[in-house]
């Protein structure tokens, strides 16, 4: 039986009536098929609620924990020895539906677990680019915390539909309505309990589900690893309290969905079909988020959890297609179907030391055999898939064939970086890469010995390939190389890498800052090269005007001329000249940022001018426009939140005031004080550290990038001093 929930929301509970887009020979339909991720704050419980996935999924047999360094989705050295997670790592498993169409039905759910700290955001963004729908993870007892802020915005960014679970309901200041409550404020989020916790804190005894008006009670005597919660009626102390959450939910859903509005309206009953159906168009609209009380480390609430994902989060068939252009920059779609032509997308690069280089791939339509030609329209060459392979973290398993909605390995492919698209050479598309942040802190490295020095050339060109937030450059005064990247936890796990996978031995300097340079107002500004020397000479000749452009927009060329008085041919070395202009500004040396140059006129001469000449024409025009339209130089400021008992307040408030901090906001929650704050980068060297020495231990702090801001003039000359005498420029 087939039944339809909308025009594009498709449930379907008989493999007879799979949709006709699908290949006969693929193991699971697309409409049984979920591609999610697993994002959170640092901390929140992501990877153990994965590991959890793994086990009642039965893809792993025994639990592993992040305190032992013993989980699947955590393989990495680095990752075991610190607790936390580096690498996005991508694991499939299936489940069966305790309830709902699809009861009984094995389900494959592809699933990554993506890192919490903000040094490894690239992770998460370009596991959001490609999955279907998102867990967002939240603590009961901190709530919506800063890094949470930011994997809601890349949700958003990418339009990804997500359920949220809020995890830890077993801790001490668990408070399930709080965090929906913040949820709604922080996040702007349309956030509805699907469930309701049964007690908190030492007394979480189990769910209400209030689609089903049923009862899941766990007890840890007689069933330890919770495999089978006994189901009840809803407790007689709590049915008033569903009865008004369970309203609540269907006048949410109503907004999405006409039959369900009428039928409320009318004082009709609305069926456990009929809501779950409008859950998951809610959902999927992006427009609404279900959320889930749990505690995974206790082992309650993850199998309702993933009820809910393969209820209400869609497959790879219900989200609208994904947009690329064709080569004349037009819009094409790729629509799912595994009959159509190879469209997918590379969205992450890892070295294997066994295989060698693995492209993470995203299939977004058509079918991948192995050893197929694949396209590159970003190289416009073809090359071979010499294996294709399932990734179970850092397992893996040999197939024959990726189809539709597939994440997959490829092995064989060389020449090709994160966000290229590879499709058949007769399908003109470029699919949309993720887009990734630029890095605030940067350091020199320096190879202890010759030998060293060799290895890590190589080894920084994998890194680089690997990590789209890692940048690398010599530095032109002194000869260093210089490594840029997210912050400081970022770098340490880069020259770790470095030592452990490629045994380099390096010696690092002291971090600096990636400081920028912008305009405060427009100003005009001319460029001559003029070079004569007997023979035949070099003249370029452009003008510009400089503006300030929009915040974030970065640097915009505009060609302005008129009548020729610069030929075609020499508009773009003009624009290259420009460009390579605004990566050195005037005030220390830095990028310049957030501005538009217009070239609106220049000179040529019909036997001298060449294109050399018109792109020094343009570095000069740049700098000179550059002098008087008011440069000032622009510092990362981060998001600081502070996390500390009462008696430590006055000092950590002291302490951000003496590091130029500004206090956004301060507020008491569960006997804690959370002080949120703007601090400059600068200035937040060790601050995890000192924090903890000012609180005896007891304090914690998150640090994400806030924005960039201009340098006090108390500052400026200090640091242009710095800054002149080191490698900092990146």
């Amino acid at each position: 039986m087939s039944v339809s929930a909308s025009p594009s929301i498709i449930v379907v509970t008989d493999k007879a009536n799979i949709s006709p887009v699908n290949s006969k020979d693929r193991p699971f339909p697309l409409e049984w098929t979920r591609n999610i991720g697993i994002a959170a704050h640092i901390d929140a419980g992501k990877t153990t609620t994965t590991e959890r996935i793994l086990f009642y999924s039965g893809a792993v047999h025994k639990m592993g924990e992040v305190h032992e360094g013993t989980t699947v989705t955590d393989w990495m050295e680095q990752e075991r020895e610190r607790g936390i997670t580096i690498t996005a790592a991508a694991i499939s498993c299936a489940w069966n539906a305790s309830w709902g169409p699809w009861k009984g039905i094995k389900q494959r759910i592809n699933i990554i677990d993506t890192p919490g700290h903000v040094d490894f955001t690239a992770e998460v963004e370009r596991s959001l680019r490609v999955l279907d729908g998102a867990v967002a993870v939240f603590c009961a007892v901190a709530g919506v915390q800063p890094q949470s802020e930011t994997v809601w915005r890349q949700a958003n960014k990418y339009k990804v539909p997500r359920v949220a679970f809020i995890n830890k309901m077993d801790r001490t200041g668990a408070n399930f309505f709080r965090a929906v409550e913040e949820m709604r404020e922080k996040l702007k989020a349309n956030a509805h309990p699907l469930f309701l916790p049964i007690g908190a804190e030492e007394n979480f005894t189990g769910l209400i589900d209030l689609v089903q008006q049923i009862a899941y009670i766990f007890d840890d005597t007689t069933d330890p690893l919770g495999m089978n919660p006994i189901t009840s009626e809803v407790p007689a102390n709590m049915k008033a309290q569903v009865k008004e959450y369970r309203d609540k939910l269907i006048e949410a859903v109503c907004d999405f969905d006409d039959v369900i509005a009428e039928k409320y309206l009318n004082g009709q009953e609305i069926s456990v079909p009929e809501l779950l159906l409008g859950v998951r168009k809610a959902t999927i609209s992006l427009q609404f988020t279900g959320v889930i009380p749990g505690s995974a480390f206790k082992k309650k609430g993850v199998q309702r959890l993933l009820d809910c994902v393969v209820n209400y989060l869609p497959s790879p068939i219900d989200v609208p297609p994904m947009q690329g252009q064709d080569s004349d920059g037009q819009p094409v779609q790729a629509v799912v179907n595994d009959k159509s032509k190879l469209a997918g997308l590379a969205f992450k690069l890892w070295t294997d030391p066994f295989v060698g280089k693995l492209v993470f791939f995203r299939v977004y339509t058509g079918t991948l055999p192995r050893g197929m030609a694949v396209y590159n329209p970003r190289t416009r060459r073809s090359e071979r898939v010499s294996r294709l392979v399932l990734m179970r973290a850092i397992e893996r398993e040999d197939i024959d064939m990726a189809y539709s909605g597939d994440i997959c390995a490829v092995v064989g492919v060389k020449d090709v970086i994160t966000g290229d698209t590879l499709c058949d050479e007769d399908f003109d598309i470029r699919l949309e890469p993720p887009s990734f942040p630029e890095p605030v802190i940067a350091m020199s490295i320096e190879p202890n010995s010759k030998a060293d020095q060799e290895k890590m050339g190589m080894a920084l060109q994998r890194l680089v390939a690997e990590d789209p937030t890692l940048r690398v450059k010599t530095d032109q005064d002194t000869g260093q190389i210089i490594i840029a990247g997210m912050g400081e936890l970022h770098l340490d796990i880069i020259r770790d890498r470095m030592k452990r996978e490629f045994k380099v031995e390096a010696t690092s300097g002291k971090p600096q800052i990636a400081y920028r340079e912008t305009i405060a107002k427009a100003a005009d500004g001319e460029g001559k090269f003029i070079r004569q020397s007997g023979g035949k000479g070099q003249y370029g000749h452009v003008v510009i005007k400089l503006e300030p452009n929009v915040k974030g927009k970065g640097v915009e060329v505009i060609n302005e001329t008129v009548g020729g008085s610069i030929p075609k041919e020499f508009i773009k070395p003009a624009t290259e000249g420009i460009l390579e202009g605004s990566n050195n500004g005037v005030v220390a040396g830095f990028p310049v940022v957030d501005v538009i140059i217009r070239i609106t006129d220049g000179s040529f001469h019909e036997v001298d001018s060449s294109e050399l000449a018109f792109k020094m024409a343009g570095i000069f025009a740049f700098k000179d426009a550059m002098k008087q339209a008011g440069p000032i130089l622009l510092e990362p400021i981060m998001g600081v939140e502070v996390t500390t008992p009462e008696e430590y307040q006055g000092d950590l408030l002291g302490d951000i005031n003496r590091r130029r901090g500004q206090i956004q906001s301060m507020e008491n929650k569960s006997g804690a004080c959370i002080i949120a704050a703007h601090v400059p980068l600068e200035l937040l060297f060790g601050y995890v550290t000192d924090i903890r020495s000012l609180s005896k231990g007891r304090a914690s702090a998150s640090i994400t990038p806030s924005h960039f801001a201009q340098v006090p003039n108390s500052q400026l000359a200090k640091i242009v001093e710095t800054n002149a005498k080191g490698p900092a420029r990146t």
